[in-house]
């Protein structure tokens, strides 16, 4: 088996399945193989589960030896962050808080995956609690990116595009809070996906800002985003914010629309001096692209994108501490060895528990929420959330169909270079925030590499509800044929 079959599709490696050329055994035993070899440099998985991979990857097998195949997903291994629930599975949330924790049930997109047939069997890492910009805030160990290993992979879900860029998994989910899909995904040079809010059951993803997380999909291509994204979708009761809508085959509309004739938006405000030249140099010329593809372009104004990064770190920091609150080391946390009494305890248990990140902002959203200034900040900060929102709307109103951006300011930065700067961290996400705060649909695709060799990703954004002309508009600009690393490669394989 060459290294090439780490680097294919999941529809490629649906093919090869189908016509026996390999096994879903064999294909598990070999990114399993590849995994144990690669990965104690990298760092992508927090947890691996050959056995439970194997038995997925036999029952696949014994499917198609009865020509009953669930479909293109059958037999695929895919990845998890660790934040979505697989029952009898570990559940850690990249925390020593939930160190033994293992999950009792499974997230209804996860359980999607399975009834398509998918094969699981690792646990990707992350940054604590999806707290972070860079995959260093977790309490195991940091991810790396596979281009370059003295560099972060992105975040909070390195570790899902760090093992999908390496071929350690042919796909991957991840969530998104504020960028925490697409950043990485732009860094380690794949295709990352977040939906419209409510399209993907949040049912079993461990909550760090209940109003802005979403479930996504990382892929090799866009391709493999649509397949993963026709898989998860579905409405769920058990997800009081999941959306009644039609189901809709993402795949089979890639080839429909296209460019030709949509309206490309881009927004003056994400073009600020502070972006790295190449970074704007390569988004340049991928909208250029998109011109000579038939796309209209046309600047537009979001007046209140500098308010983004404000608002954001209220309101998530809010909810956060809410809904970290039942992290107490009463029922099934972390419990102190130390406490002397029921209010050592918890002082304790969450103290030992909980990382510098986590705990920063915990504290912050615990302020904002406190008596006296709940009005003044978190209040106010829902307000500019509704004029965000509506720069938006404003602009799609005016017949903008996508728009498109940078998705990071700079390429992936080195390992520790902005850990003692949290400012500086939170700025990383400062083009994607503005997507979770309006719930709108949008992902980040390669369009370039730096003369470093680093990728670079191009940033599209949709209608609500519209992830069917996203990625076919998506799919048009990867087939242009233009792009520097359209099948992103493990450039540094060598160093391992």
């Amino acid at each position: 088996m060459t290294e090439d079959i780490f680097f294919k599709s999941i529809r490629e490696l649906a093919a090869l399945l189908g016509s026996k050329e390999i096994s879903a055994q064999e294909l598990a035993k070999a990114y399993i193989a590849r995994t144990s070899k690669l990965d104690p440099k990298l760092g992508a998985f927090l947890f691996a589960d050959e056995a439970l991979a194997l038995e997925g990857a036999k029952r696949s097998d014994a499917r198609r030896a009865r020509n009953e195949s669930l479909g293109v997903l059958d037999g695929i291994p895919l990845g998890l962050k660790d934040v979505l629930a697989l029952e009898n599975q570990p559940l850690t949330c990249a925390s020593k808080i939930l160190e033994n924790y293992k999950s009792p049930y499974t997230a209804t997109s996860v359980k999607n995956l399975e009834d398509a047939g998918a094969v699981f069997w690792g646990r990707l890492n992350l940054d604590e609690f999806a707290m972070g910009s860079s995959c260093e805030n977790s309490a195991y160990k940091p991810a790396r990116n596979p281009w370059d290993l003295e560099r972060i992979p992105g975040g909070s879900s390195g570790g899902s595009a760090a093992a999908v860029a390496a071929g350690l998994c042919a796909a991957a989910l991840g969530s998104d809070t504020g960028g925490s899909i697409r950043q990485p995904a732009s860094h380690c040079g794949i295709v990352g996906l977040k939906p419209t809010y409510g399209l993907v059951s949040r049912y079993g993803l461990a909550a760090f800002a209940s109003s802005l997380d979403q479930v996504g999909p990382f892929g090799r291509c866009v391709e493999d985003a649509a397949i993963l994204l026709g898989a998860i979708s579905s409405y769920d009761r058990k997800d009081s914010t999941s959306l009644k809508v039609q189901k809709t085959d993402y795949l089979a509309a890639l080839s429909e629309g296209g460019l030709k004739g949509k309206k490309v938006g881009v927004p003056k405000e994400y073009f600020p001096t502070g972006i790295d030249k190449e970074v704007r140099a390569a988004v340049e010329k991928s909208i250029e692209t998109c011109a000579k593809l038939g796309a209209e372009i046309v600047e537009i104004s979001l007046p209140h994108t500098e308010l983004a990064i404000p608002v954001y770190y209220i309101i998530a920091t809010a909810e956060a501490s809410s809904n970290l609150a039942r992290y107490d080391g009463i029922r099934y946390t972390h419990r102190s060895a130390e406490a002397s009494d029921i209010t050592d305890l918890y002082y304790k248990s969450r103290a030992e528990g909980f990382g510098p990140e986590v705990k920063r902002r915990i504290i912050l959203g615990s302020y904002v929420l406190s008596s006296g200034y709940y009005d003044a900040y978190y209040l106010r900060a829902q307000k500019v959330r509704t004029l965000i929102r509506r720069d938006f709307e404003n602009a799609f109103a005016a017949g903008v169909d996508v728009i498109a951006t940078p998705t990071s300011p700079t390429c992936a930065f080195k390992l520790g270079e902005k850990v003692s700067d949290p400012l500086s961290m939170y700025l990383s996400d400062i083009f994607t925030i503005n997507v979770n705060l309006a719930g709108l649909p949008a992902l980040s695709l390669p369009c370039g590499l730096s003369g470093g060799g680093l990728p670079i990703g191009l940033h599209l954004i949709g209608k609500p509800l519209d992830e069917k002309n996203l990625l076919s508009a998506a799919y048009a600009f990867e087939k242009s044929g233009n792009l520097a690393c359209a099948k992103p490669a493990f450039a540094n394989i060598e160093k391992f």
